[in-house]
């Protein structure tokens, strides 16, 4: 029996963790990665080095993989149009993934379908800036502050600025680049939330619980599954409005749509990823089956795995690199204080503020779980020391 090659363009900790979802199965994977020390690297046996930006490099690494997929967004939307022309079949395909690399694609798009998000254009200096605020001000204001987005490239904070007024040195620093920046309204939010949906190439979907994301810096810092206090409508509604952008846009494969939920109690679309996501980590220990193995069966077409929760709580924290490199030292303290503790390290070199790894607990009791895994994460960082 011939089992199916994946091939996963991105070495980092997505196609690390998605490898490993795998392996039960026996699906053999094929990597592209930047260097033979990055995080998928360090575990796939098939790994070919190269620039993802390079054509000829891509349909060399595509030869006789059965399918592409991604652990990021970057690859220039024209050579998947490429792979595709080859008849390597890309998941998700470039019509899809095109509203996950470019934010302007992306606002227009949703905008079209009158998916709920906040105020926004394209700006093309400051004084456009001023303009933007100035449409939705209120009386007597001056529609400050804002946020400004580079539509390309930008994670965990990078790419973004918030411009507090017309005279904020930020309002000129996104231009320098010579990108298209969006303009969008500084949301009044109670709290961000993320619905995970995961789609195949013949319409069956999956939705997981919606989670509270929390942000510490603009990175994330710990996702609680289910949001709690979020109603059973709104948590439908936000479940049923992910998978709507995902049949509207195509998406083979798992998809992340970031929400703000307002002080006001609407839903409003924040970003997407297409590509398992941080705000899915926790269906590793915490999930029937994980966004990595669903996310593996979406590409390969095969029937999805049921999303739902195995406890009533399941918390992840991030692990974030500090001034303490030795990490394997603290797991004596770690698991002996806690047993149940489920710990994934990145195999990613310790740099202070750097994603490393992440730890996850599960139970009936929140407080307590909220608790344990700060504790484990900041013991592991150094931050926490007893």
């Amino acid at each position: 029996m011939t089992f199916p090659v994946v091939g996963m363009v991105g070495g980092g900790q997505l196609a690390r963790m998605t490898h490993e979802a795998g392996i039960p199965l026996g699906i053999r994977f094929r990597l592209l990665s930047d260097g033979p020390q990055d995080s998928a690297a360090q575990v796939v046996n098939d790994v070919v080095v190269g620039d993802y930006r390079d054509l000829d490099t891509l349909r060399r690494f595509a030869q006789g993989c059965d399918v592409i997929t991604f652990d990021h967004e970057h690859v220039p939307t024209e050579h998947l149009r490429t792979l595709e022309a080859d008849g390597i079949p890309v998941r998700p395909g470039p019509d899809a993934l095109v509203h996950a690399q470019d934010k302007g694609v992306m606002r227009a798009r949703l905008g079209e379908l009158g998916i709920p998000a906040p105020r926004n254009r394209i700006v093309s200096g400051p004084e456009d800036v001023a303009a933007f605020a100035r449409e939705g001000a209120p009386e007597g204001g001056d529609g400050f502050p804002v946020v400004l987005k580079t539509v390309r490239g930008g994670y965990d904070g990078k790419g973004v600025w918030i411009v507090r007024g017309a005279d904020d040195p930020n309002a000129a620093e996104p231009f320098k680049a010579g990108v298209a920046v969006l303009a969008e309204e500084k949301v009044d939010f109670a709290r961000e939330l993320a619905a995970n949906v995961v789609r195949s190439p013949h319409g069956q979907a999956v939705a997981y619980p919606v989670v509270e994301s929390i942000q510490v810096e603009g990175v994330c810092d710990t996702v609680i599954a289910p949001a709690p206090g979020l109603s059973e409508e709104a948590a439908v509604h936000a479940q049923q409005l992910a998978l709507r952008i995902a049949h509207e846009l195509g998406v083979v494969g798992h998809l992340a749509v970031e929400l703000f939920e307002t002080r006001d109690g609407r839903v409003l679309v924040n970003e997407l990823a297409m590509r398992p996501h941080n705000s899915g980590h926790w269906t590793q220990d915490g999930a029937v089956t994980s966004q990595f193995a669903n996310h593996v069966r979406a590409v390969l077409d095969l029937p999805l795995g049921d999303p739902r929760c195995r406890a009533r709580w399941t918390v992840m924290a991030n692990v974030l690199g500090g001034d303490y490199p030795d990490m394997y030292s603290a797991y004596l303290h770690c698991m002996a204080r806690d047993p149940q503790l489920k710990i994934h390290m990145y195999g990613k070199g310790v740099k202070p503020g750097r994603k490393v790894g992440h730890v996850n607990v599960y139970g009936d009791d929140l407080a307590d779980l909220r608790e344990r895994a700060a504790h484990a994460a900041g013991y592991l960082r150094g931050t926490i020391t007893k």
